[in-house]
């Protein structure tokens, strides 16, 4: 078995990459060999537009793009489960993420027929959210936006879900920032009470994926 999780966030071992890191723990834990990978270590773009995905007779469900990205992208195919990570930037996932989302969502979707599975495997996917926005925000103004990226993990045939982890600590020192909008004694609170919470849901999800996969 074969986890592998992919860190969206610029930031290395602060929210999402701590997420991702306990949701590869475990995965190990229930028998699966483990990857991070972090996007921000990688050269890439987002799809050209060659559609060499596209070309008659061209090996299908493959972005072809020579890059970083191709490795990984070959990686989320052949693995047993995802972890996918990301802040929601504006409204969004980070451009890295999204980048690697076009890459993958493309070269997934046949011109002939959109409802023709390229994709003959079974990988089960979650896909880790982390914000500054409160819960409440979150369900209402990104549930479209998370449940967007879930549809789109179906395209690997496995089970997909989401996990959202809601009004996050956002720096060590808050007086280094300017950043009056936020509570810091809240934001501290949220970290000691809240966070530990959130990350031994994604340990959970971790094992529980893998379980499911064997």
């Amino acid at each position: 078995m074969k986890a592998i999780a992919i860190n969206g966030s610029p930031r290395k071992g602060w929210n999402t990459d701590l997420l991702l890191q306990e949701a590869l723990k475990g995965a190990a834990d229930a028998g699966a060999e483990t990857e991070l990978i972090q996007l921000s270590d990688l050269i890439f773009s987002g799809c050209r537009s060659c559609f060499a995905c596209k070309r008659a007779g061209a090996e299908t469900g493959r972005c072809m793009w020579n890059d970083d990205l191709q490795t990984v992208l070959d990686k989320m195919l052949s693995a047993d489960a995802v972890f996918m990570g990301s802040p929601i930037y504006l409204g969004n996932v980070s451009g890295m993420m999204y980048c690697l989302m076009e890459r993958l969502v493309f070269s997934l979707l046949s011109y002939d027929d959109y409802s023709k599975k390229l994709f003959q495997g079974k990988v089960n996917s979650c896909f880790f959210f982390t914000m500054n926005a409160s819960k409440m925000f979150a369900n209402t103004a990104y549930r479209g936006v998370m449940k967007q990226y879930v549809n789109a993990m179906k395209r690997l045939g496995g089970s997909s879900e989401y996990y959202a982890a809601c009004d996050t600590l956002q720096f060590e020192d808050y007086s280094k920032f300017a950043a009056g909008t936020f509570n810091e004694a809240h934001k501290r609170k949220m970290r000691e009470e809240q966070f530990p919470k959130d990350l031994k849901a994604a340990y959970d999800i971790g094992f529980r994926l893998i379980t499911k996969g064997k």
